[in-house]
């Protein structure tokens, strides 16, 4: 049986197995607000066969976008725009829904992938913002220099991240997943590198952690108790004037004390220039480990998980309690469908894609010759009926 495509469970949300679609930017926001392309994008994945699909970093505040293209949840109109696409979204799948609430910090004011050939920080004619900042320290060379939070700004930002939370709540989000990586702005508190301040917000680990705690207690103090909390956390700088995978583990606790339920170990990113390990299949893993083994945390791993075997290896041997994916389901947005096929897991197909299902397609074989799919779908069977996915199969062994 595929310890993979068993139910797990984050907090009081359970899911129907352990495959996670990671937040993948798309710039296709206007003003912050989800527009059709969101609904194409993420309608696939919601039929991907993963249990948990997460959108896209999403600004508490305007200066937090990383570009004009970024979506929001700060504004009357962005919460509307996501309270009609998680609506639509739920009549797709079964899939839990989550959002990851971010602020770009220094890495603000930035143009989008598709046009970053002419440069990646964004110019003044371009409505380019000024970013914050727990330190005056701009990203790189050419870079803008973000301005330094003072007290009133810090707490406007921890209470902007309890307000989205609020409306992502209203909306009808299972969690939201609080970015606190990648050279963003919690990662930039937590960062001797990024943070060189000598008051209650910098200097000491303890004092380093503070906003990234802060903010775990006033969105778990805003966010049903009965709906899973999550935090995409740094693991290391790599670099030995940066943070480390200890460090990592003490915010772990400090963070599972004030109600978290979830972590995903990413790492890196904080400046330009620090050497890091080649990345290779399940080079992060480690991390995850690190997180299941000392603390009571369920632990997401990323880092290039791209083959069902390996996933499944990840999640049986309890290296992780789930796996997330973000560009092998932009390859194949039925990753997790195909998957279970190869490891030998009976679960539901979305109903107008019955046809293409292992026991009601003869070429299923030919497409996917490493698929094992079990016994039971070998047969012409109708398949089990899960949540919203609860039509009859009329006609599905037809046209094979």
């Amino acid at each position: 049986m595929s310890v993979l495509f068993s139910e797990g469970r984050l907090g009081g949300l359970a899911l129907d197995n352990r495959v996670v679609v990671s937040p993948m930017c798309q710039y296709s926001a206007v003003d912050g607000v989800a527009q059709d392309w969101h609904l194409v994008h993420l309608g696939g994945l919601m039929m991907s066969g993963a249990g948990l699909v997460i959108l896209e970093a999403t600004a508490v505040e305007a200066v937090g976008r990383g570009t004009h293209g970024c979506l929001g949840l700060y504004d009357d109109a962005q919460e509307a725009a996501l309270t009609r696409l998680v609506a639509a979204l739920r009549k797709l799948s079964p899939a839990k829904i989550g959002l990851q609430l971010t602020h770009c910090g220094r890495k603000a004011a930035t143009r989008t992938i598709p046009e970053r050939w002419r440069g990646e920080p964004l110019p003044a004619e371009e409505g380019a913002w000024t970013p914050v900042a727990p330190s005056p320290i701009a990203y790189d060379e050419g870079w803008q220099v973000p301005d330094e939070l003072d007290e009133a700004g810090i707490q406007r930002i921890i209470d902007a991240f309890a307000d989205s939370a609020r409306r992502a709540a209203r909306a009808g989000f299972d969690l939201p997943e609080l970015h606190g990586a990648h050279g963003y702005l919690i990662h930039n508190f937590l960062s001797p590198i990024t943070n060189r301040r000598t008051d209650r917000w910098g200097g000491s680990a303890e004092n380093r952690n503070r906003f990234a705690v802060e903010i775990v207690r006033a969105v778990r103090a805003s966010w049903p108790s009965d709906r899973a909390l999550g935090f995409r956390m740094n693991s290391t700088d790599w670099t030995p004037e940066g943070s480390t995978l200890d460090d990592a583990v003490d915010l772990a606790r400090a963070l599972e004390a004030e109600g978290l339920d979830y972590v995903v170990m990413s790492s890196g990113n904080v400046r330009p220039g620090i050497a890091i390990p080649p990345a290779t299949p399940g080079h992060q893993v480690p991390f995850a480990r690190a997180i299941k083994d000392q603390t009571g945390l369920a632990a997401m791993a990323v880092g290039m998980i791209v083959e069902a075997r390996q996933a499944e290896e990840i999640v049986s041997s309890g290296a992780a309690d789930f796996v997330a994916l973000a560009r092998p389901m932009l390859d194949n947005p039925r990753w997790a469908l195909h998957a279970a096929a190869e490891l030998g897991a009976d679960i539901p197909y979305p109903p107008p894609y019955l046809r293409a299902r292992p026991n009601n397609w003869l070429g299923f074989r030919h497409v996917h010759p490493s698929a094992n799919p079990p016994a039971s779908t070998l047969q012409l069977d109708r398949p089990r009926s899960v949540a919203s996915w609860d039509r009859p199969d009329v006609g599905a062994a037809k046209d094979r």
